[in-house]
């Protein structure tokens, strides 16, 4: 099974062809990474995603009518980016007739930090104890999200000032944050960077592997957006 994974729920652009054996195998020892781009866009998701899918289909050496499913990050991610990545899959799963899943930005970061843990020799980013993922929401704010040692998602995402979440009672007791590295002062602990990947998504995508059929697709916005229609103008009655 050959699926084409994609992210646009942070300032980098991350999309990549993987393959999973039939039947799958479990963890993410059994999938085959065909392709891969991870591109830094600013505020440039849809020039850049749609610049990049048909490269990673060519040097993964298939076909787009090759896929058998879509997997995208449905964040948190600030709207305008977020939007371009979730419309991209849904409309690919629908041209191509196959199915599209979506699974949370923070759980895909957390299930591949948690499959590479083991095998970092000096074992500095295992986690001790719980971890969290933290990236960037603008507006001087930061999405963030909790996780036990198994990598399991026990709360969040939320969306927060970094003092607000500093000031939470047990913000303290995480062995571990990583994801968006310039948060490290704001949030008093350092942030191991870390990045959602093709890999990471698709064994996220839980659904995908036993066979189950997707949710709608519906992105993880967590406010609403920075740019909103204009008031309408109001009436001015002649004297």
């Amino acid at each position: 099974m050959l699926v084409l994974a994609l992210d646009t729920a942070t300032p980098t652009v991350v999309l990549g062809v993987v393959e999973i054996p039939s039947p799958a195998e479990s963890g993410w020892y059994g999938l085959g990474l065909r392709a891969a781009r991870s591109v830094p866009s600013g505020n440039r998701h849809a020039e850049t995603l749609g610049a990049r899918i048909p490269d990673v289909l060519d040097e993964g050496g298939i076909g787009m009518t090759d896929l058998s499913a879509i997997v995208a990050g449905l964040g948190p991610g600030p709207f305008t980016g977020l939007r371009v990545g979730v419309v991209t899959a849904a409309a690919l799963g629908d041209a191509l007739g196959v199915p599209a899943y979506g699974v949370c930005t923070h759980d895909a970061i957390a299930i591949m930090h948690k499959a590479l843990a083991g095998s970092v020799p000096d074992g500095t980013i295992v986690p001790a104890q719980g971890f969290a993922v933290v990236t960037d929401a603008r507006r001087k704010e930061c999405y963030w999200a909790d996780y036990d040692s198994s990598g399991i998602r026990i709360s969040g995402p939320h969306v927060e000032r970094p003092a607000d979440v500093v000031a939470r009672p047990n913000w303290r007791r995480h062995g571990l944050v990583i994801g968006d590295s310039t948060f490290s002062e704001a949030l008093e602990t350092e942030v191991v960077p870390a990045e959602p990947d093709p890999m990471g998504l698709v064994l996220a995508a839980g659904g995908l592997t036993a066979g189950e059929l997707p949710g709608p697709i519906e992105p993880l916005y967590l406010r609403r957006p920075d740019a909103r229609p204009p008031s309408a103008r109001k009436l001015v009655t002649p004297r």
